[in-house]
């Protein structure tokens, strides 16, 4: 395999920094529901996170397919009580499979487990996040201390180790979050994982729109739901709870077949494209792709089919 050892990364191609802030990217003045509803809902979330950590031991113990189904209820149900539209696309792949997306919002997680459950790589100061950090951990999410370049070989190799037993790994690989008006650059060192274990990457899309239900008003790209600069997690939890009319667009794209790229960099920017082009479509501007400056941060619910058995993607025989 092509290119450069991925141990031997710089400390700017692992540790970006997302130009996007509080005060710059997010709304100063956002539409928001009432008193009441916002009370209702900070109750929903709460009972509905608490739920997934008292559940968690009996869940990890059925079959996977039962499990993964269990997850992605859970998940729907994490953006159904924080008042959360969402509106799927796309077949998720069957099989170990590399999931990567851009990243806005501390929302993208349990998205990305309604569509694709699996083991996340997520910061260590996730794992410190009360709730959501014991629930992450007992999920099996791997954590990363970004700041210690020398851990980057390992991580690749946990997630290598994860898709070579049959898992499903989900990675932001923009390494941090973006507000989306603009977006970071895919960081290649992940990738190798994919390469090393002969599993696809399946590239998703992820988006937020804000649509109040007016007749004849298009659904707007809204910045409302990301978690950005120097924001607390409570203080999103709580914007993201008040949100009028938020709507989360999920687009999964198809794989990226094994063999179909040379190296980590040339899949990294297939990854990056398809996303891109995806973001570009209809429902608003996809946001602009900027190199980073140095490192960053109710309602319905549908699933998308299963993929067809003759579709799914297979690893290559190593």
């Amino acid at each position: 395999m092509g290119g450069r050892p991925y141990g031997a990364a710089t400390a700017g191609s692992w540790l970006p920094v997302s130009p996007c802030s509080v005060t710059g990217c997010l709304p100063g003045r956002p539409a928001v529901v009432g008193p009441l509803r916002r009370a209702a809902r900070r109750t929903a979330l709460a009972a509905v996170l608490v739920a997934g950590v008292v559940a968690l031991p009996v869940v990890r113990r059925r079959a996977p397919e039962r499990r993964a189904r269990l997850v992605r209820r859970w998940a729907g149900a994490v953006a159904a009580a924080a008042g959360v539209r969402v509106r799927i696309t796309g077949v998720p792949a069957a099989g170990p499979v590399l999931v990567v997306a851009n990243h806005v919002s501390w929302l993208d997680v349990p998205l990305l487990a309604a569509v694709a459950p699996g083991r996340m790589l997520a910061k260590r100061e996730v794992g410190g996040y009360p709730v959501v950090g014991p629930l992450a951990a007992r999920g099996g999410t791997l954590f990363i201390d970004r700041e210690r370049l020398r851990a980057l070989p390992e991580t690749v190799g946990a997630l290598t180790g994860a898709l070579r037993a049959g898992s499903t790994a989900v990675v932001f690989p923009e390494g941090g979050t973006w507000c989306g008006r603009e977006r970071g650059v895919f960081r290649p060192a992940v990738f190798q994982a994919a390469l090393d274990a002969g599993v696809p990457v399946q590239p998703v899309a992820l988006r937020y729109l804000r649509d109040d239900g007016r007749p004849g008003v298009t659904a707007a790209r809204t910045t409302q739901a990301a978690f950005v600069g120097d924001d607390t997690l409570m203080a999103s939890l709580r914007r993201v709870v008040a949100a009028r009319g938020l709507v989360a667009e999920v687009t999964v794209l198809p794989p990226l077949p094994v063999g179909a790229h040379p190296d980590r960099r040339a899949l990294a920017r297939a990854a990056q494209r398809a996303v891109a082009a995806a973001l570009a479509g209809e429902g608003g501007e996809g946001g602009r792709e900027r190199e980073p400056v140095g490192s960053g941060r109710e309602g319905r619910w549908r699933m998308p089919a299963t993929a067809p058995a003759r579709d799914r993607a297979r690893p290559r025989a190593r």
